[in-house]
């Protein structure tokens, strides 16, 4: 029976692959065939949580890479926190197929929509089955590139387009501090460490016993990525601008099943930090924070959305309070109890607001006039404001987290250009001639050479970001940076050629493939820059379904070897090489974005030529 278990994510799949051949006009066909799939994955749910016996639920699937202190392996694992979001998941994944084949009729994006929750779908059950930290990363990044696309669902406008680079540069946030857990605990244990080997209690408190800051760091970076996902404080603002999205995904996505993923990777993990105080000291803290400030926020806002996405962030902020307690039982009733009135709360919400307006237009009566006489009004008017504002959450983030980068970006000016092109080709090969000359250089020589490779790396990443002009430009550098991230690592320690190959086999094929879409989209269109929206998925939508696979692939997304090639370049940073680490941590950070930022740039938002519709600025 164990051997069913991965069809919880492979039927999903399945179903996916069969959606993209199925015209786009007919609906009734792709109706059927989701729901009839969703349909038999419930029941196969249904099996896997009263049928069988969940102490033999924990195997290996299939292992991609091996070495004597490195394993790369698919695992599944099956227990009561995984039943009860498969079973919460299944629910509401059927219901809300139902909803939407209803809510979709005759939208233009019908099979698009259906297509990406298929995907999201199966990315959620990897997860919730996953047995290793390799495995839930997997699902973790698809579920992040699916959230973009669905946020971006309506692309022809600016603020959904928007609004979904912004979500992502959060969840990129949320993936890097996952990748450094992974990480620091392969240098503490010295091997791929499972799910199910943390519940050893004496091999835990031994290793926090010898190994403190480290296995404290693993514990911060779990909880930074936890509140990321949820939208936990300070990270509180994305999930109201993801309501740009279809109101039943946003249902599924952020008030039910994605925003609470946060919360399964805490209960996934519990064994390892929950004999720490100081951090189950800090997962209450940010549970309580976030309840008293989104409480506020909520509140106030105006529109039905965000106060539900506000009322969702407070509910899992409790929710990680009980968790921090050591409340596993009721953190799962709860959250299923919150996830499925939040999913029934944005569906009904348009008609509930529509009666509202309906009612307040013929039954309007203005409120009594206040005045602020005491300091107590005085108080409670700034605090309103303050709420009303969000706590400014956003401009702080942007001006102590993204600014400093994009301003050292935009400092790089000189890289635009034949210039750029000569000075990276120069210090390539200067780094090709250190690499034939390593075994004799002094080891300060090579410790230099070591960051000054990452370091350039990394700024061409952050001129790739902040570049506006060409397009060609941005693609070549941000390429480029990967090749000076391989000379640092190959300096810095011996990489055996197979896992070089890993790591460039991927990211060089979609290089070549994404350099000759641009090639062909300025030959096409002429005036493409990245000073706007172009739009032009709406007349080349092939072309901009391959410049994303091709963008994903060089970032090192689940399309590629460059995926397995990541975590394999981080196992050659030694724990004691802080601004190595910290580089390749911002490299990794800002690629993905700057690519997407191009991405979205040529071929989301409103259309650039005229006889085309202006869409309305959000959905």
């Amino acid at each position: 029976m164990s051997q069913l278990l991965p069809l919880l994510a492979g039927l999903p799949l399945l179903i996916y692959f069969v959606s993209l051949f199925v015209p786009s006009r007919q609906e009734r066909l792709l109706a059927r065939i989701v729901l009839t799939g969703l349909s038999a994955n419930l029941l196969l749910t249904l099996l896997m949580c009263f049928g069988t016996d969940w102490q033999q639920m924990n195997l290996k699937l299939l292992t991609l890479y091996q070495t004597e202190h490195f394993e790369f392996s698919i695992r599944v694992l099956f227990d009561r926190f995984s039943a009860a979001f498969a079973m919460l998941g299944a629910v509401i994944v059927l219901l809300i197929s139902v909803f939407s084949k209803y809510y979709m009729h005759r939208d233009p994006g019908f099979r698009r929509f259906f297509s990406m929750l298929l995907l999201f779908y199966s990315a959620y059950n990897l997860l919730i089955i996953s047995g290793n930290f390799e495995t839930l990363f997997i699902g973790w990044e698809i579920l992040g590139i699916t959230s973009f696309l669905l946020i971006a669902f309506y692309r022809d406008r600016y603020l959904p387009v928007r609004n979904a680079l912004k979500v992502l540069s959060y969840y990129r946030l949320g993936d890097i501090c996952l990748i450094l857990a992974m990480w620091m605990s392969h240098h503490l244990w010295h091997r791929n460490i499972s799910f199910s080997e943390l519940g050893n209690a004496g091999e835990v408190n031994n290793l926090f016993g010898q190994h403190y800051a480290g296995a404290m760091f693993v514990a911060v970076m779990i909880l930074i990525s936890a509140a990321v996902k949820s939208a936990q404080f300070p990270f509180s603002t994305w999930l109201p601008r993801a309501m740009e999205g279809p109101t039943s995904s946003s249902a599924i996505f952020y008030g039910s099943l994605a925003s609470h993923l946060g919360v399964f990777l805490l209960l996934r993990t519990s064994d390892y930090w929950s004999h720490e105080v100081l951090t189950k000291t800090g997962v209450f803290v940010v549970g309580l924070v976030t309840v008293v400030v989104a409480g506020g926020t909520g509140r106030v806002q105006s529109t039905v959305k965000t106060q539900i996405a506000y009322s969702s962030i407070v509910q899992i902020g409790l929710i990680f309070m009980e968790i921090s307690l050591g409340w596993y039982t009721l953190a799962l009733i709860h959250t299923c109890g919150n996830a499925l009135l939040r999913t029934w709360q944005l569906l009904v919400s348009p008609s509930v607001l529509n009666y509202l307006i309906h009612d307040m237009f013929f039954h309007y009566k203005p409120g009594p006039r206040l005045q602020m006489a005491t300091l107590t009004d005085r108080l409670r008017n700034a605090l309103y404001i303050l709420n009303l504002r969000e706590w400014n959450l956003d401009s702080l983030h942007y001006r102590f987290l993204w600014a400093p980068f994009k301003a050292v970006g935009h400092r790089l000016g000189f890289l635009r250009g034949r210039t750029g092109f000569l000075l990276s080709g120069f210090c390539l090969l200067s780094g090709a001639l250190l690499l034939q000359s390593k075994p004799v250089l002094p080891d300060m020589i090579l410790s230099l050479s070591v960051i000054f490779f990452a370091l350039s790396g990394t700024l061409m990443v952050l001129f790739a970001l902040a570049e506006r002009e060409s397009p060609v430009s941005v693609w070549v550098h941000a390429v480029s940076s990967q090749l000076f991230i391989t000379l640092s690592i190959l300096l810095n320690s011996d990489v055996p050629a197979e896992q070089l190959v890993w790591y460039l086999s991927g990211s060089g094929a979609a290089s070549v493939a994404g350099y000759f879409v641009l090639r062909w989209l300025i030959v096409r269109e002429r005036d493409v820059h990245l000073q706007r929206f172009h739009g032009h998925a709406y007349e080349h939508p092939r072309m901009a379904a391959v410049f994303l696979v091709c963008c994903l692939g060089v970032s090192g997304f689940p399309v590629s070897p460059t995926f397995v090639g990541i975590d394999l370049i981080f196992t050659h940073v030694d724990s004691g090489q802080i601004m190595l680490l910290l580089l390749l941590a911002v490299n990794f950070l800002f690629l993905e974005l700057g690519l997407l930022r191009m991405y979205v740039r040529l071929f989301l938002g409103p259309h650039q030529k005229e006889y085309h519709e202006v869409a309305f600025r959000a959905s």
